[in-house]
């Protein structure tokens, strides 16, 4: 009897931790959902309202073709537990979430590309007036590698803006 009792009990509890595992499961997987296209765009469209929007509101600024369309994309950004419902039906941000290559700046979504490119555009301001201060001061030598190093930062800007300037046109692409 004692044994019945013990294996009832046990699979009763491995049934429940199975669930309960499940429910982790899930969790994680649409935690590391990726953000992308038109959930994105609502998503961005929401944060950066900074108040409670409406399925009206999503569908108008947003550009999509029915409040139909938007209302499944804020309901998967619920599930996702970005957003959360007001009493009124509105939907408010509750998180931000993490985009894969973007920063936020405030309420603005940046590429990390420009934001590098913006640090070696710095760079570069700084190395450009320190080549101009020591110009007649310096040797030919130090000249020549201060030249070298500034077209090496100039090129680096350049390739970080290039490539942000890419990824956005590409975004705009899947977008509409």
């Amino acid at each position: 009897m004692w044994f019945i009792e013990q294996s009832y009990k046990e699979s009763k509890l491995t049934y429940h931790a199975r669930l309960w595992c499940e429910r982790c499961l899930k969790k994680v997987d649409s935690a590391h959902e990726p953000l992308e296209g038109t959930t994105l765009a609502v998503y961005q469209f929401a944060v950066r309202f900074g108040r409670p929007i409406g399925t009206r509101d999503v569908q108008r600024n947003v550009g999509l073709s029915s409040a139909s369309v938007a209302f499944r994309h804020l309901q998967k950004l619920m599930s996702l537990g970005l957003l959360s419902q007001t009493e009124s039906g509105e939907y408010v941000v509750q998180a931000k979430a993490r985009v894969r290559g973007y920063v936020w700046f405030g309420r603005h979504l940046l590429s990390r590309m420009l934001i590098y490119s913006f640090l070696f555009m710095a760079a570069l301001a700084v190395e450009v007036v320190i080549l101009l201060i020591h110009f007649g001061v310096e040797n030919f030598e130090f000249m020549v590698f201060f030249f070298l190093i500034t077209l090496i930062t100039a090129a680096a800007m350049t390739l970080f803006l290039i490539e942000s300037i890419l990824r956005h046109l590409r975004r705009k692409r899947t977008d509409s």
